[in-house]
């Protein structure tokens, strides 16, 4: 191989010099450049939402089986009616009340349970079913969420949704 001293010359004459250098300044940069550039399109960001709930893969999938904006018939001179979900995973049902002002839920069998409302990668918000299922949190999801069950050793994700 011929060596012509051209690999220390550009980094000896002002080339990439190790202190100067910030990872984490380029990455953003390079970041902001890929949002401006190419953005991510929004079916393919729902998707890896979406696949993100998958990331627990003990978890049982629960099905979303009623959806009141959906399902029911609209009342004529409701306002700010409840979203009503029903999400079932084998045994174990979720039926939730979604609000303006937060949401609450029920596990069914009743049975104490964690349940974590998911809102994308970042952790989600963590809460306690009492021993008859119930849980409440005091804010609705800002975007898409999906709850995560642990009841025991069984783990139960629902589908995301937005609220």
């Amino acid at each position: 191989m011929h060596d012509d001293g051209l690999h220390d010359e550009v980094f000896d004459e002002g080339g990439w010099d190790d202190e100067e250098f910030d990872a984490g300044l380029l990455e953003e940069e390079l970041r902001q450049a890929a949002a401006v550039l190419d953005p991510v399109p929004p079916e393919l960001q729902q998707i890896a939402v979406d696949a993100y709930a998958l990331h627990d893969l003990q978890a049982r999938v629960a099905e979303l089986t009623f959806d009141s904006l959906v399902d029911s018939l609209p009342v004529r001179g409701a306002g700010d009616t409840p979203r009503m979900l029903t999400f079932r995973a084998g045994e174990v049902t979720v039926d939730v009340e979604v609000t303006a002002h937060g949401l609450m839920g029920q596990v069914l069998p009743p049975q104490p349970a964690r349940v974590e409302v998911l809102g994308g990668p970042r952790p989600g918000s963590s809460l306690a079913a009492d021993d008859l299922g119930r849980f409440t949190a005091a804010a609705p999801p800002p975007g898409p969420f999906a709850l995560r069950l642990r009841t025991g050793a069984d783990v139960v994700v629902t589908e995301w949704l937005r609220a």
